[in-house]
């Protein structure tokens, strides 16, 4: 598929290139507003004894240890209601690292993250920046379990969840971490994050790189922020570059 395929699937027109990044930053269009987000602390650290355990036990897992536990999970009430755990999907060993907020209805009846018209978009902005779903990329979310009418997670479904994705993280080893989204964002970075103030900037996780950049569903109500999307792009591809 051509690049400038891609990025008509993107919304961005033939016009747009990867040389033409100063241009596109002032080509983009104003920030569309967004539906008030629920907040989403960071995971606080556990401090019961159980809780401790519970992390190490975890922490001290392979990947075949990790997705066993994570089909099995209990630890909070998303589990009542889900057709199964959505651990993550791609290389084990990846360079790139993208982070969502949790399954949606399609990805807990399939069992993989981002695989309805969000994923499709995703991939085709993976496509747009030459990589492609699980080809030194892996795709993982803050929490495995589908919340109910797909909510943002509450903090403590976050929190139970944290140990799972700091494992996914520490087993990946990835040069660059993509946060897609307010939550995921959040939970990575452990304070209040607004997608418009921290697009642009290079942060760090555990001293891994990090950048944060809209999720792709909210990209598919906010028509006009694909541009914005595509500067991100660039920024992700300009700093793997220079590493």
């Amino acid at each position: 598929m051509s690049r400038a395929r891609l990025l008509r699937e993107l919304g961005l027109g033939p016009s747009w290139r990867l040389r033409d990044q100063a241009a596109a930053a002032s080509a983009a269009l104003p920030e569309a507003a967004a539906a008030p987000a629920a907040a989403t602390p960071a995971p606080p650290a556990p401090t019961a004894p159980a809780a401790d355990d519970r992390a190490a036990a975890i922490a001290a897992m392979g990947w075949e240890e990790l997705r066993a536990a994570v089909a099995a999970c209990r630890a909070c009430s998303l589990c009542q209601q889900r057709q199964q755990a959505v651990l993550g999907v791609g290389d084990g060993d990846a360079d790139w690292l993208f982070v969502g907020e949790a399954p949606g209805a399609e990805e807990d009846e399939r069992g993989e993250p981002f695989v309805g018209q969000a994923g499709k978009l995703l991939d085709a902005m993976l496509a747009a920046i030459d990589l492609r779903r699980g080809d030194n990329v892996y795709i993982a979310n803050t929490v495995k379990c589908r919340p109910p009418g797909n909510r943002t997670p509450e903090p403590e479904e976050t929190a139970a969840c944290w140990p799972f994705l700091a494992r996914q993280i520490a087993l990946t080893r990835p040069k660059l971490i993509v946060a897609l989204g307010r939550p995921a964002a959040q939970t990575l970075l452990r304070r209040e994050v607004k997608i418009g103030a921290a697009r642009g900037q290079l942060f760090e996780h555990g001293g891994i790189p990090l950048i944060v950049t809209y999720h792709p569903a909210y990209l598919l109500r906010n028509l006009p922020d694909k541009a914005k999307a595509w500067e991100d792009l660039c920024f992700m591809r300009k700093t793997m570059t220079g590493r």
